[in-house]
């Protein structure tokens, strides 16, 4: 399914929201999907994979892979063991010092449609802010009170509201 399923405004705001900004964007998902990419957005780190990839557990090289992953499937290069560029539950997520990196040098912090409950992504609202980044929340409920400011609704109408926000509160 995940083959055949369309980016929505959701995702295409984010694309607006990158074009506006496109020195100062990074989009961290914790999607597996490339709805992000077939949308538009440039600069993007997948942080729990792609499920359009698979990589060497050897050596560690990640190629584009679209059939059914066997064990039988061997890396190109070294002949290693080949596996899906998916974090499962109990591995590290992937890019976290660039992550970190990020967050601590961002000014502006927006999470959408997360529970903030699962760590490491958890920490992410508090490690901004911490740093001086206004923080805002998207999601269709509040999660909490650990942002600066919360636009509640589903991320396909709730991302144009932000977008009016931003556009007058940092282009004018």
């Amino acid at each position: 399914q995940a083959k055949t399923c369309k980016p929505n405004r959701g995702h295409e705001a984010l694309v607006e929201l990158e074009q506006m900004f496109p020195d100062n964007f990074l989009l961290i998902t914790q999607n597996v999907d490339d709805l992000h990419e077939r949308a538009g957005t440039k600069n993007l780190l997948h942080m729990h994979g792609e499920i359009f990839k698979a990589r060497c557990m050897e050596c560690h090289n990640v190629f584009e892979w679209y059939e059914d992953l066997f064990a039988e499937h061997r890396c190109v290069h070294c002949n290693g063991q080949m596996r899906p560029h998916i974090v499962w539950f109990n591995e590290m997520p992937l890019y976290m010092d660039e992550i970190i990196f990020e967050l601590n040098r961002c000014d502006l912090f927006i999470s959408i449609g997360t529970s903030g409950l699962v760590y490491p992504a958890a920490g992410f609202c508090q490690l901004a802010s911490g740093k001086g980044a206004h923080t805002v929340e998207i999601n269709i409920n509040r999660t909490g009170n650990m942002f600066s400011s919360v636009i509640e609704g589903p991320a396909t109408k709730a991302t144009d509201e932000l977008l009016s926000i931003i556009k007058s509160s940092y282009l004018n």
